[in-house]
């Protein structure tokens, strides 16, 4: 076997660092900067996670799979079996199955040019360098506007000329965004001021932020279900990991202490 060169070593790392890097650029893949919000992330809420996964199942799962989380790990967050099965399964009858999408695959494609993503690892995939997943999920599902110009009637401040559709438009109702107009170094740039309330939704601006945010506590929890146990049992580790250092520290102190 042929010896790496210290200069191969390096460039070796910074094409490695720049795949990893690259990973998360797709985050802002629209290249737009708008500012995200801070998504109020807390998994350890059940509350917050099984009402996420009611909003979930109800309008999500229509169009997107979850293909790597089954029903029954729901009772992680505090559901019994049989709740499931009595509000959430509409695309299977087996709480043991996976989250697969009510729409056809051909068809989805007809509608939207494209098949609808899988949302197992989408709060995960969506972290960039304008903050983390959650927080991009959590400003877009509150940025979309009317938009006639556009096949879904639809738009979105943080995904310009998205394809998907406002599917929570009933709880938030018809917002427009408003724009002002600045100058700078002889340049007019429009900058987002806020929100016209065109027509009501079924929740206040409040609810339906909460709303989200649930929604978004759920998507997040679903990355990776077993987050918070991993990270309780990350603290054990280490706290034995720092005891037993305690003990071998003095241990070797009294092994020691008679040699000068």
């Amino acid at each position: 076997m042929k010896k790496m060169t210290f200069a191969k070593f390096v460039m070796g790392c910074t094409v490695a660092f720049g795949l990893s890097f690259g990973s998360v650029v797709p985050a802002n893949a629209s290249g737009n900067t708008f500012p995200l919000d801070k998504a109020p992330i807390n998994t350890h809420d059940n509350a917050s996670l099984q009402n996420g996964a009611k909003l979930f199942v109800n309008y999500c799962l229509n169009c997107h799979s979850a293909a790597f989380m089954r029903f029954n790990r729901l009772r992680d967050i505090g559901l019994t079996e049989k709740q499931i099965k009595e509000n959430l399964l509409f695309t299977t009858e087996k709480v043991g199955e996976t989250m697969k999408a009510a729409i056809d695959p051909k068809q989805a494609k007809e509608w939207f040019g494209a098949n609808p993503p899988d949302l197992t690892v989408i709060a995960r995939s969506r972290a960039g360098l304008g903050g983390t997943g959650a927080d991009y999920l959590y400003t877009y599902m509150r940025t979309f506007y009317r938009d006639e110009t556009k096949a879904t009637g639809w738009n979105n401040l943080v995904f310009p000329s998205v394809g998907m559709p406002h599917v929570l438009w009933e709880l938030q109702g018809d917002r427009r965004p408003l724009f002002s107009e600045v100058k700078e170094h002889g340049h007019a740039t429009q900058v987002f001021k806020g929100w016209e309330q065109i027509a009501p939704g079924h929740l206040t601006p409040g609810q339906y932020d909460q709303a989200v945010g649930d929604l978004v506590n759920y998507l997040q929890w679903m990355g990776e279900p077993a987050q918070n146990t991993r990270v309780s049992l990350g603290i054990w580790v280490l706290a034995f990991l720092l005891v037993l250092t305690f003990f071998a520290w003095r241990l070797n102190a009294s092994f020691w202490k008679d040699v000068k």
